[in-house]
């Protein structure tokens, strides 16, 4: 990552890096496209249930060879399967109880024409061999997968990052975020002096008579596809309990050798953001799968419940404080965003990548919340208000749907400040810590569309949302109250708006606090005294205006 440029310009290419392929918004899209984002029928028909990954990582050659046995449910009665796996990657063969299946390619899609029939309700699997060099990360992990790098004693450094380009890059899988595993089992094949951490609990770890180790790693939770990783090194291990909501939270730390005491130093932090997002969001999903901080040779993703890190042992984001308040730097940047995902993108995740904002929006805006916990509602308010000055207002929120396209990389500083404005909206911070807590419990554990959030907020805050979320989510525009004075009466209306705009705001008269409930009609407040001051809420991520009278 080159630093040299401004740190406004390094923190939106950040956020439009993070974000995969918004740098490449596609006007006309790809048959290719539409067999990796939507549910096709080959997918439709079948419910996964678990995935037993055993891959051997060879960091000689750059090569991965395994088998994955996909085990799944029928849920009607259908003979072909779809099957993901991306080039320079092959499937070498399929076969559904000992017996090799027909298999059909088409570009990063595998059709399996399975011989037996596939009776609804039966539970059945098939078993992919596959092989080859995945495709290199050019620049993790903002571009999809593998990096083959080595530590600074020169021994072989190899993590995955494929969000957005997808888990197909490196393994074969339902490559699609609707459907996921119930649990999984991974099986993770490395040179003895090496050690693989990958999601869940460590079960075993087999030495061979080849030279390598095996590390057997169980997941008893449901986990996205581009959530699973493996992280390779040399590592060294410590290890705390934290007493949380559901009891005693395992969290494990696995850091190359020679950052062993720069890891126990920063890795404090980590208690100080569980305790301050149990509070605000429940329970820790996945206690029964603990939590691990990994480091790996990138600057850090959400692997769930081994979330990866490479943030250089700083506080901001690679040193720097991404809202300019002051605030940015008394965090980790990586060990708080990323593990927010932890709540938002593994535990509830999108269907479609169009409505990535829902991992991405409500994580930034985790960050507020632990500077609420932690230093206060003030300095929350400074931090979320100060990532404002990052967002472009190029493209929609919400991106194409079933062609898997995230939408513009504002999902992270506008989403949080949308987010902001529903705070306010609910006029009761411990209704909206109920709200947020409860949003955990209601789609606890699965895939979610924007529909059914929206929905949620809508009827738990009180308030009709969807033109909030039309101007927010679909617009670019910035709202604008405008106002009139004239004498004791305060004329105001918003501009700038989608239809039906009606967003109640907190403005201060003479700075007295009054709620107005403008539309895009003009409306009166009576009584107010001549030349009387206006300032709306810097909460409120809107424009105002003083307009001269027509």
């Amino acid at each position: 990552m080159k630093l040299s440029f401004s740190l406004a310009g390094a923190v939106i290419l950040g956020w439009l890096c993070c974000t995969p392929a918004l740098a490449q918004k596609n006007s006309t899209f790809t048959k290719q496209d539409t067999l990796r984002g939507s549910i096709t029928p080959e997918r439709a028909w079948w419910d996964l249930t678990h995935y037993n990954l055993q891959v051997s990582v060879n960091p000689a050659d750059s090569t991965i060879r395994g088998t994955n046995t996909i085990h799944y449910k029928v849920l009607e009665p259908k003979q072909v399967l779809q099957i993901d796996l991306q080039p320079p990657m092959r499937i070498e063969k399929i076969t559904q109880n000992g017996k090799p299946q027909q298999v059909r390619q088409d570009g990063n899609a595998w059709f399996v024409q399975l011989s037996e029939t596939q009776q609804k309700g039966s539970i059945n699997s098939v078993e992919v061999h596959y092989g080859g060099k995945p495709q290199v990360s050019e620049n993790p992990p903002w571009s999809g997968g593998i990096t083959w790098k080595r530590d600074q004693n020169g021994n072989p450094f190899v993590a995955n990052s494929n969000q957005g380009d997808g888990a197909s890059l490196w393994w074969p899988c339902k490559d699609h975020m609707y459907d996921e595993p119930d649990s999984m089992k991974i099986s993770v094949t490395v040179p003895e002096k090496l050690m693989d951490v990958s999601n869940g609990r460590l079960r075993k770890v087999v030495q061979n008579s080849d030279g390598t180790k095996t590390y057997h790693w169980a997941v008893v939770n449901p986990i996205n596809n581009y959530g699973v990783n493996i992280s390779i090194g040399d590592y060294v291990t410590f290890s705390e309990k934290y007493k949380g909501e559901k009891g005693e939270l395992d969290c494990s730390y696995y850091v190359l050798r020679d950052n062993l005491g720069k890891a126990k130093e920063q890795f404090e932090q980590v208690p100080l953001m569980l305790k301050a997002f149990e509070h605000w969001f429940g329970p820790y999903p996945f206690y029964e799968d603990g939590f691990k901080l990994v480091e790996v040779p990138y600057l850090g993703m959400e692997h769930q419940s081994a979330v990866t890190y490479g943030n250089k042992y700083k506080n901001g984001y690679l040193g720097r404080d991404l809202s300019g308040s002051g605030w940015g730097m008394k965090f980790d940047y990586i060990i708080i965003h990323e593990a927010g995902h932890e709540w938002f993108a593994n535990n509830i995740t999108y269907k479609d990548a169009a409505d990535m904002w829902i991992h991405e929006s409500f994580t930034t805006y985790s960050e507020n919340l632990y500077v609420d916990y932690h230093f206060g509602k003030k300095a929350a308010s400074e931090y979320v208000i100060g990532i404002r000055r990052n967002i472009r207002n190029d493209a929609p929120i919400i991106g194409t749907y079933n062609v898997n396209q995230p939408g513009s990389g504002d999902m992270y500083p506008k989403g949080a400040n949308m987010l902001h404005n529903l705070r306010q909206l609910t006029k009761d911070d411990e209704k909206w810590r109920s709200i947020l807590r409860g949003l955990s419990k209601e789609f606890y554990h699965q895939t979610v569309t924007t529909q059914q959030i929206e929905d949620y907020l809508s009827q738990h805050i009180g308030h009709n949302l969807k033109p909030v979320f039309d101007q927010y989510l679909r617009d670019v525009r910035i709202p604008k109250l405008e106002y009139q004075q004239d004498g004791s009466k305060l004329k105001y209306k918003w501009s700038n708006v989608v239809t039906g705009f009606d967003m109640p705001v907190r403005v201060f008269l003479n700075g007295k606090e009054t709620w107005l409930e403008p539309t895009t009609t003009w409306k009166e407040l009576n009584g107010i005294k001549k030349n009387t001051t206006v300032k709306v809420d810097d909460n409120f991520y809107i424009t105002s205006g003083k307009v001269a009278a027509k």
